[in-house]
């Protein structure tokens, strides 16, 4: 039986790319040097495409692509992806939920840790010499029984406030609307409101056009001079403009990034800035959930092309 032929849009850990190729004839266009003359040559075979959440699928490819029955995104979030080109012409669309829910929350959680006890500093503290030359590291801020906020109660909202329970938080989320499984915790309809009860402020919601710069100078300045905004869901909830400005003039005590525009090359003002922890886009990356992903890409992409029900579809 012939392969289908597959376009791999970034590249996959070796434990994915061997049974891939196996399995489908993968073209790799992040390999290009041409894309738009690879895309033109190989578009007109592929059936399937496998992609990263960040990298998705826009409609120009899609179009370039007439025989295209599925795509496979390698991530919960599928932002990325043209839908309303994939509804058009009834074609699936896949994610991997649940596998990095763990993970995203935990990163989300230690990202609030570090950055409220300074640990990045006290580690270069004693490193440098700091500790015996200049005594006791400076004092930082407590985080048991302060107040959180989580904006977006799914999957990986759900699995923070979790954790933040642990350390005697009080916890409010900020939904379309109040969830049945969290009756212990205050729904607040409002963004805005949301940040200004809150001392920590998680974004955790799913990137679409409606959440689009969510998190505006409105709800930064709500969550005030002492407040940190915690992101591990997507950049573009965030106006990384006002988030800029506000923690260059103190208006925002400090915030803890995953998350990115134009990652992994991201606006130059956040790297001199000393209240902001920022991390590599790395949520979900420990060698468990990456492997049970890639296996997911695969499952979906199996289980389209042997007529079986999808795994994980979104579309």
């Amino acid at each position: 039986m012939t392969k289908p032929h597959i376009l791999q849009v970034g590249p996959y850990p070796e434990w994915d790319q061997v049974p891939l190729d196996a399995a489908f004839h993968m073209h790799r266009y992040f390999e290009a040097a041409d894309k738009a003359a690879f895309l033109a040559e190989v578009g007109p075979q592929i059936r399937g495409i496998a992609t990263r959440g960040e990298l998705g699928a826009n409609a120009a490819m899609i179009a370039a692509c007439p025989q295209l029955e599925v795509i496979s995104v390698y991530g919960v979030g599928y932002d990325a992806v043209d839908l309303e080109a994939c509804r058009a012409r009834g074609i699936r669309v896949t994610n991997t939920p649940d596998v990095l829910t763990n993970d995203v929350a935990d990163l989300g959680v230690a990202m609030m840790l570090v950055q409220s006890r300074g640990m990045i500093g006290a580690e270069t503290w004693v490193r440098d010499g700091s500790w015996a030359a200049k005594g006791l590291y400076p004092l930082q801020r407590r985080v048991w029984g302060k107040r959180a906020g989580v904006l977006g109660l799914g999957r990986i909202g759900y699995e923070v406030a979790k954790r933040l329970a642990g350390f005697d938080l009080q916890i409010a989320y900020s939904d379309v609307g109040p969830k049945d499984y969290a009756r212990d915790w205050e729904f607040i309809a409002d963004p805005v409101a949301l940040a200004e009860r809150s001392d920590f402020l998680f974004v955790t919601l799913a990137a679409s056009a409606a959440t689009r710069h969510i998190v505006g100078a409105q709800v930064i300045d709500a969550l005030g001079p002492q407040g940190m905004l915690i992101n591990i869901s997507r950049a573009s909830n965030i106006d990384e403009n006002a988030l800029l400005d506000a923690l260059e003039s103190g208006r925002l005590g400090s915030a803890a990034l995953d998350v990115f525009e134009g990652e992994p090359k991201l606006n130059p003002r956040f790297l001199s800035l000393p209240n902001v922890l920022l991390q590599p886009h790395h949520a979900s990356g420990t060698y468990e959930t990456r492997q049970a992903m890639g296996k997911l890409v695969r499952d979906n992409l199996t289980a389209h092309f042997a007529g079986q029900p999808l795994p994980t579809p979104v579309l």
